[in-house]
């Protein structure tokens, strides 16, 4: 593993944009930054990610098996008791998933470590997906990689996959936040994959579901919403004044209630609890001290922060980092502290996806510090041997 510096292309921000990709700078500073690239072995691949993540993903599956068969779980994992019920039929019907996220911590120089699990909402699948597999193609065609560059990334053709293994014959909507450019252009590209896989995928903006007095979920015509994808949290939702009406609806979401348990910090103590000594785990712990100092070699993470908020950390040598962020409230957990590995000026965060049941591919973010936020950027890859 390493990286590699290379000319970025002519015209780069139209060559993104008209691949749907209209975040690439944040704030006035690169998010998508072509200026370098990770280059992988095949090995590197296979054995040092696949096949944990993989592991992984079988590991998380049976959290969530044991989790909904007991409330005191649920109740540690700060669902609220009304929900339990939603989250176990959720599970017991095999209502179907989509799509995860694993970060990890890797350097090849040993095993990759789990830091965080992204199993609800899960973002810059746009990038992952397509926009670093247009950057490979284009530099292909230019002659500036190697001709037998690859890349580690069948994530669209995995999610048309999953797609056309649901009911094509209802149509299915697509929601996220008015506004939002991310996240309207994630939920453009799932509304794509589906209509690929022959779904009528359909857009709504969250705010404009509405509900009936008999508790069913419409669209601004008034045509009843049976299967919704939601790019927001089940743990809002559980808070919001319409969720109350979710377990008594007839609405298929994606993601499921059940992912409620594994998009949710709490589940990595639980992850470690019941695979004590994984090499790919890092111990992890339920803080009940959250108002004492962190101790040397700790990081201590809000059950629901969000790219970085509200992260502390201190290192080994007792360098403490905080990310500012609205998610003051507990529950915290603690988590052993391992560095992210260093390539020139930036740290280096590995995402790797899972859709279904199938390790996908991966997406690169690096920062300037140990804190990976929503500015870090996003850097593409290639797998060379």
């Amino acid at each position: 593993m390493k990286k590699v510096s290379i000319k970025e292309r002519a015209n780069w921000q139209q060559k993104v944009e008209n691949g749907g990709f209209f975040f690439h700078t944040v704030e006035g500073a690169r998010y998508w930054d072509e200026r370098g690239y990770y280059q992988f072995t095949e090995a590197q691949i296979t054995q040092d990610i696949e096949r944990p993540t993989q592991e992984l993903h079988e590991m998380s599956m049976d959290l969530v098996a044991r989790v909904v068969e007991s409330e005191a779980l649920l109740s540690r994992l700060a669902i609220p008791p009304q929900f339990h019920d939603l989250v176990w039929s959720s599970w017991k019907d095999r209502q179907p998933y989509l799509y995860s996220r694993f970060d990890f911590i890797y350097d090849a120089k040993g095993p990759a470590k789990l830091i965080e699990s992204n199993a609800d909402t899960p973002t810059s699948l746009l990038e992952a997906a397509s926009v670093q597999l247009l950057w490979l193609e284009d530099l292909l065609q230019q002659k500036q990689l190697p001709a037998n560059a690859t890349q580690y990334n069948t994530l669209a053709h995995d999610l048309t996959r999953v797609f056309a293994s649901l009911n094509t014959d209802t149509p299915f909507y697509f929601a996220s936040i008015s506004g939002s450019v991310e996240d309207r252009s994630t939920t453009d590209y799932l509304r794509k994959m589906a209509g690929i896989a022959g779904i009528d995928a359909r857009h709504i903006d969250i705010e404009d579901i509405g509900l009936t007095a008999s508790g069913r979920f419409i669209d601004l015509d008034g045509n009843g919403i049976e299967r919704l994808f939601k790019l927001h949290p089940w743990e809002h939702i559980f808070h919001e004044q319409f969720g109350s009406a979710v377990p008594a609806s007839t609405t298929r979401f994606i993601e499921p209630a059940w992912k409620a348990i594994l998009s949710n910090k709490g589940m990595l103590p639980l992850l470690w609890e019941f695979n004590k000594g994984h090499p790919n785990l890092l111990p992890a712990f339920f803080d009940s001290t959250p108002e004492k100092p962190l101790s040397k070699g700790w990081v201590r993470k809000p059950f629901f922060s969000r790219e970085g908020a509200n992260i502390e950390l201190r290192t080994t040598s007792g360098e403490r980092l905080f990310q500012e962020g609205p998610y003051t409230e507990g529950p915290f957990i603690l988590q052993k502290f391992e560095p992210l590995p260093k390539f020139g000026d930036s740290f280096t965060l590995i995402g790797s996806w899972v859709i279904g049941d199938v390790p996908s591919g991966i997406g690169i973010r690096e920062d300037d510090t140990l804190i990976t936020k929503n500015t870090s950027r996003f850097i593409p890859h290639i797998v060379l041997d």
